[in-house]
Order: structure tokens, then sequence, then C-alpha cells
């Protein structure tokens, strides 16, 4: 979602037309509110199905559904905040966006060592914890914005679906949306694989999950803020320019991701215990660490090259690739993994860098067909 909308916003910024970019925000709060709406109406009400789908073990079956609940409740508030985040991309500022993100961190933070800690409300604790930490960074981002002079002419009138700029939101966001959506479901199918390991293979991938959450949000940023780049870029003419700053980010962001790449690695252990005093669910969460760590390297490539291909408005290979590296390397590697004699989370998380790697390799052809095209 932030990403379609970061494209379009930063290609009529780079062509000078703020007016058009105002017309793209509005557009994008009305249709992304009744997308919200309608998640929210299902998860609310298919929260046990999804569930039982998953696998959830049933010691922790009820609490499951509790949690989804709850956060399906907050849909709304993350919706609000994706789309202040793609706006600041979308003209260049990624720093905010990152502030923001730090600050919904510090919140979550706080508020599970008082909802959990404190008050000992579990699951329910944690799922609140979650909701209002993206609230607090809702409410400080709209409070920059009108403090902000932003170079785009957005008014009250612009809420509202503009057929021009919804079928080019459309036309980009639409591949875009069927790339992440196979790659969230992929992930939801190697949630349900571990959850058939049993219980202490799902806690400790339950802790890992939490640390590469945040792991993620280097590369994440990254190709979001290449995405804004790249379009504003191609919007004013500048493809050799575009093209360098995918250059810069994979190398800022490999470099980061190889301290990263040694935390995982090498202290899995260590910080797991943040979330957890268990001794066996810390070692299971190290395990998937250790087969997971060289994705942090790995990520920063694609992600950036996925960046490089939503601004320039060419989605249909990042579609091609989500599906294909999903359905075809990602689930049928984990189901071979965790079916291995003596198997354990170290080789299910090894599924996810050598998808990557196929990933890249899909990229470098599809940048040498544009190379060949002159179209670079």
């Amino acid at each position: 979602m932030c990403i379609r909308d970061s494209v379009m916003i930063g290609q009529h910024i780079g062509e000078g037309k703020p007016d058009k970019a105002g017309k793209t925000v509005g557009t994008s709060i009305v249709l992304f509110a009744i997308i919200g709406i309608a998640m929210t109406v299902i998860l609310e009400l298919f929260a046990g199905p999804i569930a039982n789908i998953l696998q959830v073990p049933a010691e922790s079956f009820d609490k499951t559904v509790l949690y989804l609940r709850i956060c399906s409740g907050g849909i709304l508030i993350i919706i609000a905040y994706n789309v202040i985040s793609s706006v600041l991309r979308g003209i260049g500022n990624a720093n905010l966006p990152l502030l923001f993100v730090g600050i919904a961190c510090a919140a979550n933070i706080a508020g599970d060592l008082f909802f959990v800690g404190a008050l000992k409300l579990d699951v329910a604790g944690a799922a609140l914890a979650t909701v209002l930490a993206q609230l607090i960074s809702v409410i400080a981002s709209m409070g920059v914005l009108k403090k902000g002079n932003l170079p785009i002419e957005f008014k009250k009138e612009d809420c509202r679906i503009d057929r021009d700029e919804l079928k080019k939101v459309l036309n980009v966001g639409v591949p875009i949306a069927l790339q992440e959506t196979t790659v969230q479901i992929s992930f939801l199918v190697i949630n349900s694989i571990i959850n058939g390991m049993g219980l202490m293979p799902s806690a400790g991938y339950g802790v890992a999950q939490k640390l590469t959450s945040f792991i993620m949000l280097i590369p994440s940023s990254v190709m979001q803020s290449v995405s804004a780049f790249v379009a504003q870029n191609t919007g004013a003419g500048k493809k050799d320019r575009a093209w360098k700053g995918l250059l810069t980010a994979i190398a800022t962001g490999c470099s980061l991701g190889v301290v990263i790449f040694c935390i995982g690695f090498f202290g899995g252990s260590v910080i797991s215990r943040i979330f957890t005093s268990d001794p066996a669910v810390i070692e299971q969460s190290a395990a998937y660490l250790r087969g997971f760590a060289p994705e942090c390297i790995l990520t920063c490539v694609l992600f950036s090259s996925i960046g490089y291909f939503n601004g320039r408005g060419i989605s249909i290979p990042v579609m091609i690739q989500g599906i294909t590296s999903a359905c075809l390397i990602r689930i049928p590697l984990a189901l071979f993994f965790s079916h291995l004699p003596n198997t354990n989370l170290t080789f299910v998380g090894m599924s996810t860098p050598i998808t990557t790697v196929y990933g890249i390799c899909f990229f470098m052809i599809c940048f040498a067909r544009l190379k060949k095209k002159g179209q670079m």
C-alpha cells in the first residue's frame, strides 16, 4: 500500500504536478479506508477459522483468536499510518517515517511492560500494546504533517475517488498487491508448517518473528525510499540518477546487513532473551535466526531491486517474482526442510534466504533485459 502511493506521488512531484499528487493522496485515503473496514469485519468474524487454518496448537488457540480480534480493531490505525508514511516517502522524506517507526517501537515495548508485565493481561495486553503504539505513531505523524510545508496541493475536496488517479494507482498497485499478498500468505503457510512441528518450535518461531520484524525494518525502509527516489527521478526524466540511487541503496543496506547478520547468527540466544526467559523457547528462536541470518544481507539487494522496479512503474516483474518465489521456492523448501530426519528450525529458516537468492537472480535477468532495450 505504501509503495504504490509513494510511487504515484513521487512521479507527480517529479513531473511538477503537485495538484495531481494531492488527488492521489485523497483517492488513496478513501480507497484504503474502504479496504480497511472490510478487512476489520472479515478478521473479526473469521478469527477462529483463520487460527484453524494456521494449525495453531490447542494450548494457545483461544489466545491466538483473541490476539487476532484485538489487532484487527486497529487495522484502520495501521492504514492511516501507512498512508501518512507513503506521502512522506513520496516527497522524498524517509527520515520522518523512520522516526515514527521508532516511536511506535518504543511505545510498543512500554505497552508490553505495562499491559503484560504490570497488569498481567498476557496475549490481550500484547495486542493492546501493538494497537496503541500504532495510534501514538499516527498522532505524532499527523502533528508533524500539520506543521510541515509539503510540496503537494492537498485539500479536503480531494478526499474522493478520482477516476484518473484510481486507474493509475490500480495499474501500479494491483501487481504489487498480488505480490505482497502472495508473500504474506507464504509466511502464514510457513507459520502453519512450524506450528505442526510442536509447541516449542511454534513458540520459538513466535519469538524469532518478533526479532525478524525489527530486522526487516531496514530493508523495507530502503525499498520504500528507493521507490520514492526512483519515481521522482523517473517523473523528471533522470533515469541515470535513478540507477545510481539503486546502487547506493544496495551498498548502504548491505553494509548494515552484515552487522545484523552477525548479531542474528552469533547472538540469537542473547537477543531472544528480550522476549522470553524460557531456555527451550530461546534455543528454538536462536536456531531459526541462524538459518534466517543470511537474509539480513541478501534482502537488501532484493528489496532495493523491487523498489527500483516499483519506482519505475514496472510492477509486473515484481508480481511474477513474488508469486513464483513464494509458491515454487519458499513454501516447498519449508515443507521439505520440516520433514527431514532430526530437523530443526535452522533448516526451516534457511528457506527464506534461499528464496531471496532466486529473487536476486530473477531481477538480474530483468535488469539485463531493460539494458538491452535501452530503458536504463
